[in-house]
């Protein structure tokens, strides 16, 4: 079991446009084993893999059902196919690279994304509420942004005096 150190804000990784993974290598199957383990500590629910220091359009998820019971999750390339225009306004978002720091955030309320597995099999992940954050947050990672760069404008700014006064 490999649990990857996280990035944290300041580190360029975390403002790196992610390269599509072209070829299934060793490489890229350790990738997704780390990015399984990492996701699976307490208290995580998405890691990207330029959160922990690879530049590849790839991410984890572990989603609790409503019995408690955790899914665990990744896919290739994700692409946001389809995003609601009804928006979920009240909920708070926090980020591992972003440790400690919890700020109100508008997402739409429904995402899907569509990737592959390392066999190349189509993964679509889809939901409201929770899951579309998370869709939405990490494939932001994977685009170079970070939540805090979605923040309306009075609440950014709070945000970016509270990071450099902790972190």
């Amino acid at each position: 079991m490999t649990i990857r150190p996280i990035r944290v804000i300041g580190d360029p990784v975390l403002r790196t446009v992610c390269d599509p993974v072209r070829e299934i290598t060793q490489g890229v199957r350790t990738l997704v084993a780390d990015l399984l383990d990492t996701v699976d500590d307490e208290g995580r629910a998405g890691v990207a893999a330029n959160q922990i220091g690879v530049d590849l359009r790839a991410f984890s998820w572990r989603l609790e059902d409503e019995d408690g019971t955790s899914t665990l999750g990744y896919v290739l390339n994700p692409e946001i196919t389809e995003l609601s225009e009804e928006l979920q306004e009240d909920g708070e978002e926090g980020c591992l690279s972003v440790p400690g720091l919890w700020y109100p955030r508008t997402r739409a309320a429904f995402a899907r994304c569509e990737g592959t597995d390392l066999e190349g099999r189509p993964v679509v992940l889809e939901g409201e509420d929770l899951v579309a954050r998370l869709i939405q947050h990490e494939v932001g990672h994977l685009d170079g942004h970070l939540f805090i760069d979605g923040l309306e404008r009075p609440v950014k700014k709070r945000a970016l005096r509270d990071i450099r006064e902790r972190l």
